[in-house]
């Protein structure tokens, strides 16, 4: 295979992804044996993993520059390398690896790559965020069926699958999100009760509407939500730690109150940690469950209306996730 492709590097260390990086033109070459290469159809958009990664900021990643950077990408086999037999020229295939995403093609060893059904952006979203949604819902936050679970950032990404999936396991859902729109989005999805972060005081309604009563709560947020949630966790509950995107600055809040054990420690309670880069021998069972559920129809994928195209979108959609505007997955279109 001869010939060049283009892709986002990350040049320097920057505060921003797009002051970090450059678009680079690269060889592109045959696989080796064990290897497959992949003309990239579509990436998925992981705004605050990659300003991390531009400050040099995610401590189990680490980055000797230049290197390559994206998550998940989409795209068809164009060749395989020696010894590849669970993959053949045509196949649909997405990679969720650093740094496999931000990039028209990408060449590694077969072990990075899973087969879905076809080409279509959807499958990328259920292999990703879909997948990361199960594991912090079931796996780390050991959902039950009936229990009352509260999700922050409930129209995004990662929080509208979560939302689905925990109403189908007949779950009463507290989504918490920002603006009308959102907050009719989440209803669409099963949640029970919506909070408009916006206009109401997460704080407030947790306090007088489900007093100890969160069996568990996801956040992604930080900050006031996050001391809500633990306030609030029911007996035996579990709070979920996935994200902190309001200390995205890497300055977290100093906060003065009683130490967390005091929340925990009578109520049999706990905080878990959810870092879904630890737990890939469990993403073959999840990927599984979350497949059936979208080929059954029990499970909708929504996109971002904004649309992006080509490497330089990537700049756009990580601005766009990271303004918190977007409803759903966002996505970038790098068909040439």
């Amino acid at each position: 295979m001869s010939g060049t492709y283009r892709a986002i590097q990350l040049q320097r260390f920057a505060e921003s992804f797009r002051a970090a990086t450059e678009i680079v033109t690269l060889d592109l070459t045959d696989p080796a044996p064990g290897q497959v290469l992949v003309r990239n159809h579509y990436c998925g958009i992981n705004g605050i993993f990659d300003t991390q990664i531009a400050r040099n900021a995610v401590d189990y990643v680490k980055i000797g520059l230049p290197t390559l950077t994206g998550v998940e990408a989409i795209g068809v086999i164009v060749a395989v390398g020696e010894g590849v037999a669970d993959f053949a020229v045509g196949d649909a295939v997405v990679t969720t690896r650093f740094p496999g995403g931000y990039r028209e093609w990408n060449l590694a060893d077969q072990g990075h790559f899973v087969k879905v059904p076809e080409l279509a952006p959807e499958w990328l979203a259920l292999a990703s965020t879909g997948v990361s949604a199960a594991m912090a819902l079931e796996y780390i936050g050991a959902v039950e069926d009936g229990e009352t679970v509260a999700i922050s950032a409930a129209a995004g990404g990662l929080g509208h699958f979560m939302v689905q999936l925990a109403a189908q396991r007949g779950c009463h859902v507290v989504a918490v999100c920002g603006g009308s729109d959102k907050a009719a989005f989440a209803r669409d999805l099963g949640a029970a009760r919506v909070i408009d972060y916006r206009s109401e005081s997460v704080t407030d309604i947790l306090a007088v509407e489900y007093p100890d009563k969160l069996d568990v709560a996801i956040d992604t947020v930080s900050g006031t939500i996050f001391d809500a949630f633990l306030k609030n966790v029911a007996p035996h509950g579990r709070v979920v730690v996935g994200g902190a995107a309001a200390d995205l600055e890497g300055r977290p809040e100093i906060v003065t109150q009683p130490r967390i054990a005091h929340s925990l420690y009578y109520k049999g309670a706990s905080v878990r940690g959810f870092m879904n880069g630890l737990l890939t021998e469990q993403w073959p069972a999840a990927r599984e469950r979350v497949f059936s559920a979208y080929s059954s129809g029990d499970l909708k994928v929504r996109f971002d209306d904004r649309k992006f195209t080509g490497l330089e979108g990537i700049f756009d959609g990580i601005e766009r996730l990271l303004s918190g505007q977007s409803i759903g997955k966002v996505i970038v279109d790098l068909r040439p």
